[in-house]
């Protein structure tokens, strides 16, 4: 196992239209509660192996502040637990794009957050495993 950078840079952050758009066109839904991940094979090279957008609700979270609240837990929480993935892609010379939906209508705390975020992760390792690019 490599040493790991906690760190979540620009180059790590979906941010194109295009790519979000065919996320949601032709992409591979996993389900892990509170969490939807829709991720798909990224055919770019990048410097980063995985690529992430970040998704609350306005309809469950009419408060701004609320969403962001939550957006703020799940990106420090991915942060601190990126490894698990990066770690698989790597070895495998994989790429990934993935959105990260929160679905539940409370607003959890950090820990319950982490946990759920290190589920999420785990099993998008293995559907990306079974899954043939």
């Amino acid at each position: 196992m490599a040493e790991h950078t906690e760190t979540f840079r620009k180059h790590e952050r979906l941010c194109s239209k295009k790519a979000i758009e065919l996320l949601f066109e032709k992409g591979i839904s996993v389900i892990s509660y509170p969490f939807q991940v829709i991720w798909t094979f990224s055919n770019q090279d990048s410097a980063a192996p995985a690529k992430i957008a970040i998704s609350v609700s306005k309809k469950l979270f009419r408060s701004a502040v609320k969403r962001n609240a939550i957006k703020r837990k799940i990106r420090e929480a991915y942060r601190r637990k990126k490894y698990i993935l990066y770690d698989f892609l790597t070895s495998t010379g994989k790429s990934i794009n993935f959105i990260l939906i929160y679905r539940d209508r409370r607003i959890p705390d950090f820990r319950e957050i982490e946990k759920h975020v290190d589920d999420v992760l785990r099993k998008l390792v293995s559907s990306v495993s079974t899954s043939k690019e």
